[in-house]
């Protein structure tokens, strides 16, 4: 009786500590994993308890169960606190990671929100539905618009290339800054003064006339918050660091430079972020060294470098350029990893056996000579029988990756391949035709050995052992797909004559991997995987470990493009700590929880700044091919039209409902199909059909099709 009664006491207090730590932020969601590492918990018996427990209290109506296995306080207020995303359609969504669905805003209740602002929003019941009401704009979190100049009378207004933004700002003629007429400027937002109907801007840089490649490129960048040049103070402080002397710096590292090492790396690479060294051992394994650029060497905490690296947090690679992260001097000289040429790297090491098993790893600075570079296709053409010196290293290394991956699929890990299509431009930048890039075996060697790094390094920074101070880290984190989520995919997977068929005691990357290798072999991949990646949780950076699912990994983190991606310079930095066993940390978890907000957020604008370019680059190439006619498959379906894939070149246009006018067309979402009112003819996700190129706008960047059969 007494053990009863003891251990009743300790679920009480159990529950009590879950509802302080969640009553401590009500906003945020935790799991259990959060809640345990909170509360210092290890014993797994007492992490099963805290699962039963909040299984419980969500029972109980004291807590919600926001998606699986993660949960927040139960509030009575119908208040909530988030961002809106605008649609070019009118209204906008309100998201908030509180809430499983986003809450739906009708143009007449956003009050002078605009796309981005992080708000206040009141949740009313309409028709059935939950709708949202803004209360008020807590900030204005983008500053800065592109757009056009129009002149209207004696007044001037921007108008936003920001096609969801349905509004045009005011400009004062003492705040146009020398811009005309027609040009494309940046402006920064001033006020919204509740009596006027438009926001107030002011010009801050005219960009050029519009059209032009290199004026519309910039524009895209600007649009999504990414600088054009370095400030002359980050170039300044780039010129001043001089070349290293190899031979003085070799003494205070490993030196590997008499190891056969090589880069793998796409053909038009000058960063070279990452070399792998080769050598076989006494016992008959293999020691394979992953060295990565030392950037922490040149890029010293707070410099004005350090703080320009941070604010554009990652490269942005557009259609026609690149826009790196760091100065050309450290990115493509300093710490590319050049052929022939003595490099400083930080490296992880491992001793591998033939049946692909990590023996041993090693952590630390290292120097490095590369003895060859590799373009992807010369690699892959030693893997599929073409001789070369370095022949026996790449194959070796082949098969261990081989054998890596192999494990990581055993485990449940997602197997997403994706076709990258690349413009080829001519000497004025643009397009001529298209290149279909594959991922192959040479590939998925570099990719194998870049994963394994980043999980044993996120595995000695984070996992607990005895005796071992936990530093606060940032983890590439990955949460398990949200079952509403999984539900939308069936439908479209079902519309595709596809069936998510579950195995027994295993995750549902297994069943989905299946329907992958089969679409594959229907030539209907690049339809299925976006759409498996979109029913994903979206990967990010954070301070709290729960595993990356997609990679089947407990651990994970980004450790070996610290060139192109600051997540990794922060990494680096925190690793070099931990192996130098000091005792103040000068990263507290609050200063890395602003960092992964950031980081995440500027990962998300490179790639719509990427997708931006890419959307360009396709009008223009299919501008010049109007009334032409393809072959293409249906990869999207909307109430407003279906989006067409051409099968030649990738590129990807809309067909408008109301451009079909031999019947009245609707799209039918529960059957996921585009129905005729009359004919019931339909029309399904990955059906063929063949289209005319009808019409293109480069100001929007839309491609119109014409239905042909």
């Amino acid at each position: 009786m007494a053990h009863k009664e003891k251990g009743k006491l300790k679920d009480r207090q159990l529950r009590e500590s879950i509802i302080s730590v969640l009553s401590k932020d009500t906003e945020s969601t935790y799991n259990y994993k959060q809640i345990a590492s909170v509360l210092g918990i290890k014993d797994p018996f007492i992490r099963k308890r805290i699962v039963q427990i909040l299984e419980q209290l969500d029972k109980d109506n004291v807590l919600k169960q926001v998606s699986r296995g993660k949960f927040k306080l139960k509030s009575s207020s119908n208040e909530l606190e988030g961002t809106l995303q605008f649609v070019s359609r009118g209204g906008a969504y309100f998201i908030c990671q509180n809430i499983e669905k986003d809450i739906f805003i009708h143009s007449s209740k956003l009050k002078n929100a605009l796309n981005g602002d992080k708000v206040l929003v009141k949740t009313v019941m309409y028709k059935g539905k939950t709708e949202g009401q803004v209360i008020k704009v807590i900030e204005r979190v983008k500053k800065e618009y592109i757009g056009l100049i129009e002149k209207s009378n004696d007044f001037y207004f921007l108008r936003p290339d920001d096609r969801s933004l349905n509004i045009d700002f005011y400009i004062d003629k003492k705040h146009l800054n020398g811009a005309k007429d027609g040009q494309k400027v940046k402006v920064k937002f001033l006020s919204w003064p509740k009596s006027v109907k438009s926001p107030q801007a002011a010009v801050v840089d005219v960009l050029g006339e519009p059209g032009e490649l290199n004026v519309e490129m910039n524009s895209i960048l600007a649009e999504f918050g990414f600088p054009l040049k370095f400030p002359n103070k980050v170039n300044n402080e780039a010129d001043l660091i001089e070349e290293p002397n190899y031979n003085i710096e070799a003494k205070k590292r490993k030196d590997f430079r008499k190891t056969t090492t090589f880069t793998i790396d796409p053909v038009d690479a000058k960063d070279f972020d990452d070399a792998l060294s080769y050598k076989e051992l006494k016992n008959g394994n293999i020691e394979v060294g992953v060295h990565i650029a030392d950037v922490g060497h040149y890029v010293k905490e707070n410099s004005h470098l350090d703080r320009e690296a941070f604010y554009r947090a990652n490269s942005v690679y557009l259609v026609d350029r690149v826009i790196p992260m760091l100065p050309e001097k450290l990115s493509n000289k300093l710490c590319s990893l050049r052929p022939h040429e003595d490099k400083l790297t930080f490296s992880a090491v491992f001793e591998l056996s033939s049946k692909g098993e990590v023996k041993n790893s090693w952590f630390g600075k290292t120097i490095i000579h590369s003895d060859h570079r590799f373009t992807y296709e010369e690699a892959q053409a030693i893997i599929e029988g073409e001789k070369n010196d370095l022949a026996k290293e790449v194959l070796a290394l082949n098969s261990l990756a081989e054998l890596l991956r192999k494990k990581r699929m055993e485990k449940g890990a997602l197997n997403v391949e994706s076709q990258e299509v690349r413009f080829q431009l001519d000497e004025t930048g643009d397009p001529i035709g298209t290149i279909l890039k594959e991922s192959k075996a040479a590939n998925k060697l570099i990719e194998e050995f870049m994963l394994l790094a980043n999980k044993r390094v996120a595995m000695y920074t984070g996992k607990p052992e005895k005796d071992k101070l936990i530093k606060p880290s940032i983890y590439r984190i990955h949460d398990e797909p949200n079952p509403e989520k999984i539900s939308d995919l069936k439908i479209f997977l079902g519309a595709m004559d596809y069936q998510i068929v579950r195995e027994k005691n295993k995750p549902i990357s297994f069943s989905l991997n299946k329907i992958m290798e089969k679409a594959k072999t229907k030539e209907e991949l690049h339809l299925i995987a976006p759409m498996v990646i979109r029913s994903m949780s979206k990967a990010a950076y954070s301070t709290e470990n729960i595993g990356h699912y997609g990679l089947a990994f407990e651990y994970y983190s980004h450790f070996t493009s610290p060139i192109r991606r600051y997540a990794d310079l922060i990494v680096h930095r925190n690793l070099l700590t931990l192996l130098e066993n000091k005792s103040k940390y000068q990263n507290t978890s609050a200063d890395l929880n602003h960092q992964c907000k950031h980081l995440s957020k500027m990962e998300k604008q490179a790639v719509d700044a990427e997708r931006a370019s890419v959307k360009y680059m396709q009008v223009i190439y299919l501008s010049k091919q109007i009334g032409k006619q393809f072959e293409g498959r249906i990869s999207g379906l909307t109430d407003w039209g279906m989006y067409i894939e051409i099968n030649e070149n990738k590129c990807e246009g809309m067909v408008p409902l109301k451009s079909m006018k031999d019947d009245q067309f609707y799209y039918d979402q529960e059957q996921q199909a585009v129905l005729g009112y009359q004919s019931r003819k339909s029309f399904k996700l990955g059906q063929e059909v063949v289209v005319v190129v009808n019409n293109t706008n480069l100001a929007k960047r839309q491609i119109d099709f014409k239905l042909i059969s």
